[in-house]
């Protein structure tokens, strides 16, 4: 039984994803046919950057070609052969995506893993996948690969791209990129015809890529995408935000996250743009100042990080600074998204803004790197609403898309001049959203995945014979605007005991605006109130600790300091007071909280790679904590397993404080009565 529906047709859209390819793919059946076309038609044009040593390299899109078909011709050498399942690890660099579209062209099938992932997280995926070949970044990723070498069988052999500390090592079944590369030119004559044939083959419908999902509730499961996912969904998308060969952006994100994939590939090949490597995630940030990239991509978090350093600037400035930073800030948020909209705004509004911007907006973006920007996407999760307003304010044309691994990134996407924080858009070009009466998103596109790998059970459960696919998440149709809105994870959305809706992402990122909060955990679904969990931002609260001359020698004990608690406390109440607006959420109120004496780390498994919080497992790790909420305590003593740096086991002892947050409304009502 379907409750909503919405597709493409209804915003002008094709009229079917057949009649895309038919009319408009000819021959660009796959990501090396791309190249070919772009080394023809953009040649000279850069195609990708990449800073090392602090100096920017750059190569052609006919450069590109020149490289790809090298490193093709070393893999036919060493007996790559089609359908063989190619392991990419590291960071985002440009002959990591080389080896990517050189596997695809002699037919084997590239699968990117995340490069922070620890020996036996890389194990499960190499062991599934069956990998004979895998490209490493550096030592650090030759070292986990070899570590795993004992149990995982199928590997023959190891590259590697950076050579740094690899002198000693067993060279049998080792190779160095370069070298792989020289080997592929001098068997040019050989293999060359072999090449051309296999490249020929490819087909919309062979795989293009094979990416592993995040695991937030088990196992990651491989997600089968055909050439006809990525290219189909790349020409939709990209004609979409008009995107074009001159823009640029800057590949930081990891390369084994289907939003890396969609966009320094799939769209950069399809419409001939820039990509640019970043030397390292420590220098990202200037990277991106230096760069001034026109399409931009970042989760939430980052957009939260970049704002939690502005604030922090805004605090060690002069008080002058910081009454022009309020004074104009205040105007932008009511100015500059009209602007942005092309909505009428008065002359007087247009000039003082215009002020704004050479005094404070311009200068803001010049330092974050966002000054060129015409298209900026968020997504990943829900982002703060005041968050996304914020930059909009500043003139940055931020939107929000809803998409996941399985749709090739792309579900819906916010059209320019109907872009706001509390919805994701309307439906992708192509792609069809209907809403089930239990309020679960269901969708269909080009983009849709083939299957998951090895997991016949999985796939049949997740889409249907007709293509229909379970996103897992919970919204409904705006009736009025046509735009989608997302409520939380329907796994997550659950009742009060009192039968009201429990929605803890709505409260939790409300929570995460303040530059103070890194991450909240909600709990309350089937009790009679809500409870959190708070991580600190370390950055945020050190940086107020030195101001104010507060001496602390770790995360925990700054955590546990009464004025960064009376702090938290503030921001949880003003959060209550603003949920109880809501008379949906109004049940979702937090009533009592602690703050964690450890940050919540992937490597402890209570996130994933991409930075999502494993809710389930966290309850179950941290269920004394939570019992002491429900239970009335105002402390807990607590130990708690900890991975350090380099992988050493160790325990953490803290006893914690816990408080009670003021409520409002109904609710409040409802605790006096009591």
């Amino acid at each position: 039984m379907i409750a909503q529906r919405r597709s493409c047709q209804e915003e002008g859209g094709p009229v079917s994803s057949t009649a895309v390819t038919s009319q408009s793919l000819d021959d660009l059946t796959s990501i090396p046919a791309l190249l070919a076309r772009n080394a023809k038609r953009y040649g000279l044009q850069t195609a990708y950057r990449e800073k090392e040593f602090g100096i920017w390299q750059s190569w052609t899109w006919a450069e590109t070609l020149a490289e790809v078909r090298a490193l093709s011709l070393g893999f036919l050498a060493l007996g790559m052969q089609r359908g063989d399942y190619v392991a990419i690890i590291g960071r985002n660099r440009p002959a990591l995506y080389w080896s990517m579209v050189a596997a695809q062209s002699v037919g084997a099938i590239p699968v990117p893993l995340y490069q922070d992932a620890v020996a036996e997280e890389m194990a499960y995926v190499l062991d599934h996948c069956g990998a004979r070949f895998v490209v490493c970044g550096d030592q650090e990723q030759v070292d986990k690969v070899l570590e795993v070498q004992e149990t995982v069988k199928c590997i023959e052999e190891i590259l590697y791209l950076d050579k740094r500390g690899m002198r000693k090592y067993d060279h049998s079944h080792m190779n160095w990129l370069d070298d792989v590369m020289r080997e592929g030119r001098a068997a040019e004559t050989r293999l060359g015809g072999e090449l051309d044939k296999r490249s020929a083959a490819l087909t919309l419908d062979d795989t293009c890529v094979m990416l592993y999902t995040s695991g937030t509730t088990g196992k990651p499961k491989g997600v089968v995408l055909s050439n006809r996912n990525i290219i189909v969904t790349s020409k939709n998308s990209s004609e979409f935000d008009k995107l074009r060969p001159g823009d640029e952006i800057l590949a930081y994100l990891p390369m084994a996250w289907v939003g890396d994939f969609i966009f320094a590939i799939g769209q950069a090949y399809w419409t001939g743009f820039c990509v640019n490597c970043p030397e390292s995630a420590q220098t990202m940030l200037t990277d991106l100042r230096e760069i001034g990239p026109t399409y931009y991509f970042a989760p939430p978090r980052i957009f939260e990080t970049m704002l939690t350093t502005v604030m922090i600037r805004m605090e060690d400035a002069s008080p002058l600074k910081r009454r022009l930073f309020h004074h104009f800030m205040e105007h932008a948020r009511k100015i500059g998204p009209r602007l942005l909209d092309g909505k009428p705004v008065g002359a007087g509004d247009k000039l003082k803004y215009a002020l704004g911007n050479l005094l404070v907006y311009g200068p803001l973006k010049d330092t974050l790197g966002l000054r060129r920007i015409r298209v900026a996407y968020t997504a990943g999760e829900a982002i703060g609403p005041e968050i996304f307003d914020f930059y909009r304010a500043l003139g940055i044309n931020l939107k929000q898309l809803y998409g996941q691994t399985e749709a090739s990134v792309f579900i819906t996407q916010q059209p320019d001049g109907e872009v706001r924080s509390d919805t994701v858009g309307v439906p992708s070009p192509g792609v069809e959203v209907r809403i089930a009466e239990n309020g679960e998103v269901f969708y269909r596109s080009p983009g849709t995945f083939e299957s998951y790998y090895k997991n016949a059970e999985s796939t049949a459960s997740t889409k249907d014979a007709e293509g229909w696919v379970a996103t897992g998440d919970a919204g409904f149709f705006e009736e009025a605007t046509g735009h989608l809105r997302i409520i939380d994870r329907a796994k997550d959305v659950g009742k009060m005991a009192d039968g009201g809706m429990f929605a803890p992402k709505y409260v939790e990122n409300k929570l995460k605006f303040y530059p103070n909060i890194l991450e909240a955990v909600v709990f309350g679904n089937n009790r009679d109130r809500c409870v959190a969990f708070i991580n600190i931002d370390l950055g945020a609260v050190g940086s107020w600790a030195e101001r104010n001359n507060i001496a602390y020698s770790s995360y925990q004990e700054l955590a546990s300091l009464k004025p960064v608690l009376d702090t938290i406390q503030e921001h949880v109440e003003t959060v209550n007071e603003s949920v109880a607006q809501d008379d949906m959420l109004s049940g979702c109120q937090i009533h009592r909280f602690l703050v964690l004496h450890k940050e919540l780390d992937a490597d402890d498994g209570e996130m994933t790679r991409t930075r999502k919080v494993r809710r389930r497992i966290v309850e179950e790790k941290f269920n004394d904590l939570i019992d002491a909420l429900y239970g009335g305590k105002d402390s807990i003593y607590t130990e708690t397993e900890v991975t350090y740096e380099d992988g050493r086991k160790g325990k953490l002892k803290a006893t914690l404080e816990i408080r009670d947050a003021k409520v409002f409304g109904q609710v409040a009502a409802k605790v006096a009565a009591e």
